[in-house]
C-alpha cells in the first residue's frame, strides 16, 4: 500500500508552503524529537512525499511528515 500523497497534494503543498514560510509545530508523532507544540519555524523545501523540511529556531531541522505530523502557517 502506497502511503506518499499523491503528485496533486505534493504540489498543493509547495504552493501553500513556499520556502521561507513562517509555521508553527502543532502536532509531531515522533517520540525522539525535542520539538514541541508551538514550536516555530521556517520552511526550507517540500520533497517528493510532501515532508516540509523547516530549520526550527530551537536548531532542529526535522521534516514535518505528511498525514503525521502537523504545522499550521503564521
Amino acid at each position: 500500500m502506497n502511503k506518499f500523497p499523491s503528485k496533486e497534494i505534493v504540489e498543493r503543498l509547495r504552493k501553500q508552503y513556499p520556502a521561507g514560510t513562517r509555521v508553527e509545530l502543532v502536532r509531531m508523532n515522533d517520540q525522539y524529537s525535542k520539538l514541541r507544540p508551538g514550536d516555530k519555524g521556517t520552511v526550507d523545501f517540500v520533497d517528493d512525499t510532501g515532508t516540509i523540511f523547516c530549520t526550527w529556531d530551537r536548531g532542529s531541522s526535522l521534516g514535518v511528515v505528511y498525514g503525521e505530523d502537523l504545522v499550521k502557517k503564521l
